[in-house]
């Protein structure tokens, strides 16, 4: 069973590595977003540093929405989703190990480049470090909870404003916790019950995520 789990995770990075035009679309829509927002505002460093968490987070959210629609398209067209479904391993499995390099490759990405789009915003160490931890937390449950919205989309025409209207209202939890964190942090107040708020998201999607793609999967086959 573990082999399959990282014959799966293997296989979606290698692809990924293939597509190397995807990774980068995601990695650049988010560094230009960012980064034009102190463009359009001013170098004030306190109305920069006010509005940092809020636009980080939008800003990895979107990104890593990007590639969502391509999560599950590939095998849907090429058989390879039917297989996985007669496959004797749990799909739920397969699931989590193609969710995982989904954020491998696009959230951690994401993670790593925040700190440096950061410093465009006059964000001081802790507040760096806080937004740090709470993007490590935070988009497993973002990857995990947009699964979903692609699997119930797939193979449906449009799926990328359906997928995005359905898995937005659930990110918002997840936004609010992340900003939170690193706004707390700024303030000089503990960022802790954020992040634990963070934390317990993931946790939970990382339960109930995996069932729910699982049977949408096998609905958008049937």
């Amino acid at each position: 069973m573990n082999g399959v789990w990282i014959t799966v995770l293997r296989r979606d990075l290698l692809l990924a590595f293939r597509r190397r035009s995807d990774v980068a679309t995601t990695l650049f829509f988010f560094l230009i977003v960012s980064s034009l927002f102190p463009l359009g505002i001013g170098p004030e460093p306190a109305v920069l540093s006010s509005i940092a968490p809020g636009v980080l987070w939008v800003a990895a959210l979107l990104a890593g929405m990007l590639s969502l629609t391509r999560l599950f398209a590939t095998d849907f067209a090429d058989g390879s989703l039917e297989q996985m479904l007669l496959a004797p391993q749990p799909l739920t499995l397969m699931v989590t190990a193609k969710v995982l390099a989904h954020w491998l490759v696009c959230g951690l990405p994401v993670v790593v480049l925040a700190p440096l789009i950061g410093l465009q915003y006059a964000l001081q160490n802790d507040a760096l470090f806080v937004l740090i931890i709470s993007l490590l937390l935070g988009t497993p449950a973002l990857s995990l909870i947009g699964a979903i919205g692609a699997a119930l989309t797939l193979g449906v025409r449009g799926s990328g404003l359906l997928m995005a209207l359905l898995v937005l209202p659930l990110y918002i939890p997840v936004l609010i916790f992340g900003a939170g964190a690193v706004a707390a942090s700024q303030h000089g107040m503990s960022a802790q019950a954020h992040l634990s708020l963070l934390a317990a998201c993931s946790l939970l999607a990382l339960v109930l995520a995996p069932l729910a793609t699982a049977a949408a999967l096998r609905i958008s086959v049937e």
